[in-house]
């Protein structure tokens, strides 16, 4: 049986596992957001090696917010309040990042854009994601500058989480499942947007 809560924005709805970092996915309403979590479980063992989901437990429902509607969770529960196996979660994160480092070495330059010709390239995910996680640092409690080399800037947030004290205004949980949904979200953009005849 697995954890998770439901994040209701106007917009979306967000199902997220409370001890599987990344595992989060989102529909419009309950039943669209835990099917679409299921659908990416799959997905996620072939990140996180031996995650088996079992049943679906949802622990609590929390109100959404604007970033929520926008697209991206933003709530916390009271299941935040303590940290938890903060090496557990701290190694969890790390699968996320090598997940994303082989989406990226595997994946085409130019991506396939959307129906309007929306949406980055690869290089542009790739800094996005980087300056996502600098910012992201001030939560944790840790100070990045700009330019720092993300080996170096990935360092300071892994040990930032094996204190199980951010220091910053996220709690260690929400904290590490906020950038291990963001990092593995554009994994599976870049490989859902590979060119036709290249596989991701």
């Amino acid at each position: 049986m697995t954890d998770v809560y439901l994040e209701q924005g106007r917009t979306w709805t967000f199902a997220c596992a409370v001890d599987w970092p990344g595992w989060v996915r989102r529909g419009k309403g309950d039943d669209a957001a835990l099917e679409a979590l299921l659908g990416h479980a799959q997905r996620y063992a072939a990140v996180v090696p031996g995650f088996e989901p079992g049943e679906l437990h949802v622990v609590g429902t929390l109100p959404g917010t604007g970033t929520t509607d926008f697209g991206a969770p933003d709530a916390r529960g009271p299941w935040d309040d303590e940290p938890g196996d903060v090496e557990r979660q701290a190694d969890l994160l790390g699968l996320c990042w090598s997940a994303f480092d082989r989406a990226v070495a595997g994946s085409a330059p130019v991506l396939r854009k959307g129906p309007r010709g929306g949406g980055r390239d690869r290089d542009a995910i790739v800094a996005h994601v980087q300056e996502a996680e600098r910012s992201y640092g001030r939560a944790y409690g840790v100070k990045v500058p700009p330019r720092t080399p993300w080996p170096e800037q990935r360092t300071a947030i892994d040990a930032a989480v094996r204190t199980g004290r951010t220091g910053g205004a996220w709690p260690v949980r929400y904290a590490v499942r906020r950038t291990a949904w963001h990092v593995l979200d554009h994994a599976w953009e870049i490989e859902d947007k590979q060119p036709a005849g290249q596989d991701a």
